[in-house]
């Protein structure tokens, strides 16, 4: 079982398709939100039990879980064939996310939080060394995990070459990029690549890339956080496509 930590999360995974074993909450909690946890495990048949702050405490891996923590079966990543085949079905133009060894769950769950609010079709990461889903990076996407597809994949790079097949025009994320993301296209069917957070995208896979995007940096500080660069690229995006529609 997989715990879901935080009053959202624990909202968003009881809403969701999970099935949820039990929900902890701190003897003290109360207020509207708490009511509505509540009222969501009962209406589900959950199992609820009031908890000590040390037990709460104890359990938690996000150190953030606000008095509440649920355990629920395992959020499953999709194929890819099955997250493109999804994404045609829905979408004209589908939009993936591509992270490159992105290994800090903060910055992972933070790029899945703005993926789902932009309308992303899905995120596509590769299976070693790069985080997974975790307590924390369940808890920073402040849900978004019950709702953004997930796709696990072997090579990157191969990927790549898969989704050029199947139409789509891959965008890599490089401070050395010639363009800016305001210059580019980033419309149509689009895959963008966000590399890690020390050393931005591995060669082979920048060298797979159609075309580089940087964004312009007018200050001393030489690059950004790589959860701040992707919900920017992310929304560039989304803006030219509502323009296009």
């Amino acid at each position: 079982m997989a715990k879901v930590e935080g009053r959202n999360p624990v909202i968003e995974v009881l809403n969701g398709n999970r099935k949820v074993e039990k929900v902890l909450i701190l003897k003290s909690a109360q207020g509207q939100v708490i009511d509505k946890i509540y009222s969501l495990a009962r209406n589900q048949n959950v199992a609820l039990e009031r908890v000590t702050k040390g037990k709460l405490n104890d359990l938690a891996k996000s150190h953030a879980h606000q008095g509440v923590i649920a355990f629920a079966e395992d959020l499953d990543y999709y194929y890819l064939d099955d997250l493109i085949t999804q994404a045609k079905s829905q979408s004209d133009n589908p939009f993936f996310v591509l992270l490159d060894e992105i290994k800090d769950p903060h910055n992972f769950g933070s790029i899945l939080r703005t993926a789902e609010a932009a309308g992303v079709d899905g995120v596509i990461i590769p299976k070693r060394r790069a985080v997974g889903f975790t307590p924390v990076v369940v808890k920073t996407s402040a849900g978004a995990v019950e709702y953004l597809p997930v796709a696990q994949v072997t090579n990157l790079a191969r990927t790549i070459e898969q989704l050029k097949e199947e139409g789509f025009w891959i965008a890599g994320a490089d401070l050395e990029a010639k363009q800016s993301c305001y210059q580019a296209d980033l419309g149509g069917s689009l895959g963008l690549v966000i590399g890690s957070e020390g050393s931005g995208m591995r060669r082979l896979v920048k060298e797979k890339c159609d075309f580089l995007i940087k964004m312009p940096m007018e200050g001393q500080i030489e690059s950004l956080n790589a959860s701040v660069a992707a919900g920017i690229l992310i929304y560039e995006s989304l803006r030219q496509r509502n323009e296009e529609g």
